[in-house]
């Protein structure tokens, strides 16, 4: 089963949700703003693809942090504030037999989940 996780009111989850239906892939929608998202599951995605494909460095969000925190992220911090706000993890991260996607390629897409 695929598993995506993301925000439901954004443009790029939207591309992702047509793309999965019109290829009559199923999956389960994990609502990280609404729902949240552990630390611990970053750090499993942190481990397996890095953290810095999955901060979202060019949203409102980001832009909306002090210098303070934007300054001198690393990993820990990455996860700290990804958990704290999901708005700024990149979408939509896609789990499937072990591996994840991040963001919407439709190349990946069909490499990956098949159709």
């Amino acid at each position: 089963m695929v598993k995506v996780f993301g925000i439901k009111n954004c443009n790029t989850m939207k591309k992702a949700f047509d793309w999965l239906d019109a290829h009559g892939i199923p999956y389960d929608f994990h609502d990280y703003k609404k729902f949240g998202i552990t630390q611990q599951h970053l750090a499993a995605w942190a481990a397996q693809i890095g953290w810095e494909p999955l901060l979202n460095t060019r949203g409102t969000t980001w832009r909306g942090l002090t210098d303070a925190e934007r300054t001198g992220v690393d990993e820990a911090r990455a996860i700290e504030l990804m958990s704290a706000k999901p708005s700024l993890i990149k979408r939509p991260v896609i789990e499937h037999d072990g591996r994840i996607l991040v963001g919407f390629d439709e190349a990946a897409y069909l490499n990956e989940l098949g159709a």
